[in-house]
């Protein structure tokens, strides 16, 4: 059976690189895989960027109100018509062997229940990335629900500025952290300005974050 696998980590720890090389490792083998990520993550437009510098194009974006299933058997479909089309027999690959989405946090829980249906019902397995909490060190719905139902769950390691195992991530407006403000801010990189303030991110270990925060583990 295939799984769905949520692969989780403070920001800089990789995340996206890890996707890429995923994909290129199946892509490697003569398989075809389909990237996503939700649209609301404007950071690169339809872009995956590692930090490294390698950035991809998704095969699709998910909207805040999209059905993943619907969009993933309709890119699915363009797959095997390609391989179908193609001048030589097995010239392409017949079928999609795996999905990957960036940025998975924002995807809403039903959202996550449709890409856990296409790995156990449709039998692709997903591989999903993103962070568990906000800079509050409260967790987005998308996350808390792959936690709940993912198959597999990994968590890929960075360090904070100290050098202790960073776990949260830290929001700076115009360099200075905040507690407070909405979930979702997309920081600078993504060119992302509220109010002429850039928002920027620092991965924290669990002793940094109380310095910063004065203790502001239980956020109002």
């Amino acid at each position: 059976m295939a799984k769905l696998y949520f692969r989780y980590g403070a920001m800089n720890s990789g995340k996206s690189t890890a996707l890429l090389q995923a994909a290129y490792n199946y892509e490697e083998r003569g398989q075809a895989v389909l990237l996503a990520k939700p649209e609301i993550d404007t950071k690169g437009a339809d872009q995956i960027a590692s930090r490294l510098g390698v950035t991809r194009t998704v095969d699709f974006l998910v909207p805040a109100d999209g059905d993943v299933r619907d969009l993933f058997e309709a890119h699915r479909a363009r797959v095997r018509r390609e391989a179908s089309d193609a001048l030589i027999p097995g010239d392409r690959p017949a079928d999609v062997a795996c999905l990957l989405i960036d940025e998975a946090q924002f995807l809403t829980p039903q959202q996550v229940d449709d890409v856990f249906r296409i790995a156990v019902l449709d039998g692709i397995p997903v591989m999903a990335y993103g962070i568990r909490t906000d800079f509050r060190t409260l967790a987005f719905p998308g996350s808390r629900r792959l936690l709940e139902i993912a198959h597999s769950l990994e968590e890929l390691k960075t360090i904070c500025r100290c050098g202790r195992k960073a776990l949260f991530n830290g929001r700076r407006i115009s360099g200075r952290f905040v507690f407070d403000g909405d979930q979702v801010a997309i920081d600078a990189e993504g060119a992302a300005v509220r109010d002429e303030h850039f928002v920027t991110y620092e991965s924290l270990c669990g002793v940094c974050y109380v310095e910063e925060s004065g203790d502001l583990l239980t956020p109002a």
